[in-house]
């Protein structure tokens, strides 16, 4: 058996496949297919819950990925167990342990209901009015009772088992919802060979025609129909339909996220592969067939265990074969509950009344329950309902007297609320139908198009010509229903009870009269009262209650719901799971360590490394004996005075290629490149719009068409990203394409006096004379045989060359520059030896020497400016009146006074007065600061208030123990006359 409230003959899943479970300890036995609300309600189980603030018992209200109230913590052992999932949507499977959430000792007796009795003192608010007093009891009471009541369920301790799939796919058309707008709309698409890709979030297709019992399509019943729809949409090579594939987030460029469940619904035995995979989709049409969600009725008392949706109860019935009581109450105000009371009759439950708060239902439907024998009480509603563990009684008030009727479960529909939750992410722009109290997608941001219930398309006939035209395509589907529904209400009727809990929020225990209290206390508009209330701010995101909240406030402040303002709708639709978010991001590649083709070599011999990004730089080379300063001083050493090789592979390098390649470069940097001839080299400066310096880096020409960029080591993704970014929104009129080369090029700097001695012999191709391959040139040569763009730069100020090779080939071209390097004398250097030489060079460091808020013109650097050019990034910005104004940080080289061996730290501040009054009125800041073994001094650079005005100044460093006096000089210390880099 798999329960006393399974419907023999009802249902669509199979007797014979069963399946056990337990629920807080306790046995059970289910349906394969069942989902553990279905299987709960099959064996007669309704309470199932505690409410966060109140601890108020609830049971199941919906059947679908909306539901408040059913969260579980399911597990299969102590490592694989999930918080808070919704038992609406967690299918079954053998051997499932599943626990309630929120109570202690245990679900039926829970002394977190104390707070139900001390309600009074609990309204919305109420916690931006306590806890201020005493003030020391925050830290020790307040916060940590807090802390330890916040939540619903227990986060896992053990570490994550499974293991999560990612797929990027593109394709035509992606339609969100497999009913019967999604069906038709994909069938539409795909039968003219577009490629399409369908999700739903549930197991089997057909969507509302999984309950619908009266609905016919093409002679067929709905559900019927809908899986052979889905069964032809999977057959088709063009097609890729996609079961328990939640669309979770609309963003830019009609880029959405899906979570796939694939194996949270298996045995253990089953379930050895990944357990959901992500899918990241950029399609060119998205058709939104996302439905509509059922309302329930406000009243008194209406969270009690056994209240639910009427859709719900009709999806139980219907699909699983399950009665949700043996004695059903209806409470409505909208057709669509009738005919679940209708089915439920035929099924066998008695329907004690149906309570309809209009005073007339649509056509047909009251004359249909009395055939049935079913009680339709018109123009009544329910004032309240008994039952401590579940509803046992609701009481019912027409003209008349009061009267109470016995129930075991009561099913409610206030009308259907359209699904726009990913239009809204997608940006479009909302309207409100004022006959049908809804809000419908109106302007769209991308292209897409909503097809069905969610577009507020009610009539099957209309609904059918609007998907078919969202495919794009044709389709000869023709559908009947029962009824044309009519009807919906919002917010509370008119004699409702002020003072009375009739939930809205059922998971925060936000009430209508919450709503109305924060009105009163001066909030105006609807995202304020959210926020005051949480009203929607539970892990439903307010699917079942932001209607009736607006309509609640819109009716005290006397309104239009439209002025009252809607809540902002974000991602994720529902909740989705860290592992899918992070999938293969996780230990050794949560944060991967990027190495050179050099690395290897690097370590071996004995190179301390540094992190610079994700990359790992060798910082430097120390030999037996040598503490990090002696290995970094006789690295200087040797450069400046025979040679030093270092790998330079992690500078990022970006291809600008295409017929309008030197436009984008023009517009792109500060400098011009329309007179760089190919063969040549440049100095570029990349700024923001703003003006400020954003990035900065040698850019060689092989050909009219055809740059070869660099930038600095961590700014090449931002580099890239920036120009793509310009590309495709400013310029797109330019025929360029860019491509990222980093990883694709080993570069190998050999910088000195005997650079060129070092590398002759290697080099195959090209003259690398200093008549020939004079500083800032580059040839396309080869080295050691192999394919190289050989750069003649320096970032030392000495003879430099970089040599460019395929990343394979990196690791047998060092070893063979650095043999011979070595027997002249060279030696390999590290990154600390390269900050050294360049800022005896003046050279700046693109975030270290720059904040962000600094020029071209505060480092000195005017002359990267084009004064010709009639526009680039950075032109207007550089107009700005505070970007030319006097008082500026400017870029200057400092030298200790009196102390020449002393070393300034990074950071210090620099100030005129060191006696002035406290706190003293800083002027600036070192950015860099070294030792330099060939001046045998300490050098700094640093930002400066009017710096280049004050060089041959004297100004202090504050320090803890000294003040330091420092005289301003030029950034360049080292060979001003730049004679070296010409040798």
């Amino acid at each position: 058996m798999s329960g006393a409230f399974r419907i023999a003959g009802k249902g669509r899943l199979t007797p014979a496949r069963t399946v056990r479970f337990t629920f807080d300890g306790k046995t059970y036995s289910a349906l394969e297919g069942d989902t553990l609300a279905s299987a709960l309600l099959a064996n007669g189980v309704h309470l199932v819950g505690r409410s966060y603030k109140y601890h108020r018992p609830r049971g199941f209200l919906t059947a679908g990925s909306e539901e408040p109230n059913a969260l579980f913590d399911i597990a299969r052992d102590s490592a694989r167990r999930q918080p808070n999932v919704r038992g609406t949507v967690q299918e079954v499977f053998d051997g499932m342990k599943a626990g309630s959430q929120n109570r202690w000792p245990s679900l039926s007796f829970d002394v977190g209901a104390i707070n139900d009795i001390v309600s009074p003192m609990l309204i919305a608010g109420f916690y931006y009015k306590t806890f201020m007093w005493p003030f020391s009891a925050w830290h020790k009471l307040y916060e940590p009772a807090i802390r330890k009541a916040a939540g619903l369920g227990v986060a896992p301790t053990e570490e994550d088992p499974d293991t999560y799939a990612s797929r990027y796919v593109h394709c035509d058309v992606l339609v969100v919802g497999a009913g019967l707008a999604g069906l038709t709309a994909a069938l539409s698409a795909a039968r003219t060979g577009k490629d399409v890709i369908i999700c739903d979030e549930k197991p089997e297709p057909g969507g509302a025609l999984q309950y619908e019992s009266g609905t016919t399509v093409n002679g067929k019943p709905g559900h019927d129909w809908a899986l052979e729809a889905a069964a032809e949409l999977a057959a088709m090579d063009n097609v890729r339909y996609l079961p328990r594939t939640t669309a979770f987030g609309y963003y830019n460029h009609n880029f959405l996220g899906l979570c796939e469940r694939l194996t949270d619904h298996l045995p253990n035995a089953k379930a050895d592969g990944p357990r959901e995979r992500l899918w990241q989709v950029r399609a060119e049409k998205v058709v939104l067939a996302t439905g509509a969600i059922d309302r329930p009725m406000v009243f008194p008392d209406n969270d009690r265990p056994g209240i639910m949706l009427a859709s719900a109860a009709r999806s139980y019935l219907n699909h699983y074969g399950v009665a949700v009581g043996s004695k059903v109450g209806v409470y409505c105000a909208h057709d669509s509950a009738y005919e679940a009371a209708f089915d439920l009759k035929r099924a066998g439950v008695t329907v004690v009344a149906i309570i309809d708060s209009r005073p007339e239902a649509g056509p047909g439907l009251a004359e249909e329950a009395a055939a049935l024998g079913i009680k339709v009480l018109q123009a009544h509603r329910i004032t309240g309902t008994k039952g401590r563990l579940r509803v046992r009684s609701m009481r019912v008030k027409g003209a008349g007297k009061a009267r109470d009727y016995d129930i075991d479960a009561l099913i409610t529909s206030a009308g259907w609320t359209p699904s726009v939750h990913l239009f809204s992410q997608s940006r479009g722009k909302l309207v409100f139908d004022a006959e049908n109290e809804r809000f419908l997608p109106g302007a769209y941001a991308q292209n897409a198009v909503s097809a069905g219930t969610c577009n507020g398309t009610d009539a099957v006939a209309d609904l059918i010509a609007e998907s078919i035209a969202a495919g794009g395509g044709i389709a000869d589907i023709e559908a009947t229903t029962a009824h044309a529904w009519t009807g919906g209400m919002l917010g509370e009727d008119d004699e409702a009870d002020p003072y009375a809990k009739a939930f809205i929020d059922y998971q925060h225990d936000v009430c209508a009269k919450d709503i109305r209290q924060a009105v009163h206390e001066g909030m105006a508009s609807i995202e304020h009262i959210k926020r005051f209330t949480t009203n929607g701010m539970a892990s439903d995101q307010g699917k079942l209650s932001n209607m009736h909240g607006l309509a609640i406030a819109a009716e005290v402040l006397d309104r239009p719901i439209p002025q009252v303002g809607l809540t902002t709708f974000r991602q994720p639709f529902t909740p989705v799971t860290f592992g899918t978010l992070i999938n293969h991001s996780r230990d050794a590649l949560f944060d991967p360590a990027r190495k050179t083709p050099i690395h290897a070599w690097a370590e071996g011999a004995g190179a301390a490394f540094e992190d610079v990004g994700n990359w790992k730089r060798a910082w430097y080379f120390p030999r037996a004996g040598e503490t990090k300063h002696d290995a970094v001083n006789r690295e200087c050493r040797t450069v400046r005075e025979a040679a030093g090789v270092f790998d330079a592979s992690t500078l990022g390098k970006i291809e600008v290629v295409g017929p309008d390649a030197e436009a984008f470069m023009d517009m792109m940097y500060s400098n011009a490149w329309s007179t760089l001839k190919p063969g040549k080299c440049r100095y570029g400066l990349m700024l923001r719009e703003d003006g400020y310096v954003y990035d900065d880096g040698v850019v060689g020409r092989l050909a009219h068409d055809r740059f070869h960029v660099t930038t600095t080591t961590g700014g090449a993704p931002r580099v890239l990203n920036m120009m793509e970014d310009y590309l495709q929104t400013e310029f797109p009129h330019l025929k360029v394409w860019l491509t990222s080369t980093t990883e694709q090029w080993a570069v190998i700097a050999v910088q000195g006096p005997m650079a060129r001695e070092i590398i002759q012999p290697f080099v195959e191709g090209a003259d690398i004379s200093n008549e020939a391959l004079p500083h800032m040139s580059l040839a396309e040569c080869t080295v050691c045989g192999v394919p190289a763009r050989l750069f003649r730069v320096s970032f030392t100020g000495e003879l430099g060359y970089e040599i460019n090779v395929p990343a394979d080939f990196g690791l047998d071209v060092w070893k063979a520059i650095f043999a011979r390097a070595e027997s002249l004398g060279a030696c390999a250097y590290g990154t600390e030896t390269m900050h050294v030489l360049r800022a005896e060079k003046g050279y700046i460091v693109v975030g270290q020497d720059t904040d962000g808020t600094v020029t071209p013109y505060d480092v000195g650097m005017g002359w990267a400016v084009s004064k010709k050019k009639k526009d680039f990034v950075g032109m207007r910005g550089l107009k700005r009146p505070d970007l030319v104004a006097e008082g500026r940080k400017q870029l200057v080289g400092l030298i200790v006074k009196n102390n020449p061996r002393l070393v300034l730290e990074e950071g210090a501040h620099v100030v005129a007065d060191p006696n002035a009054a406290k706190p003293l009125p800083t002027l600036g800041h070192v950015t860099s600061a070294y030792w330099s073994e060939a001046l045998q001094s300490g050098i700094a650079m640093a930002v400066v208030k009017n710096g280049h005005a004050l060089k041959g100044q004297t100004l202090f460093v504050p320090m803890p123990e000294r003040t330091i006096a420092i005289e301003v000089v030029d950034t360049v210390f080292y060979d001003p006359e730049g004679a070296r880099i010409h040798g």
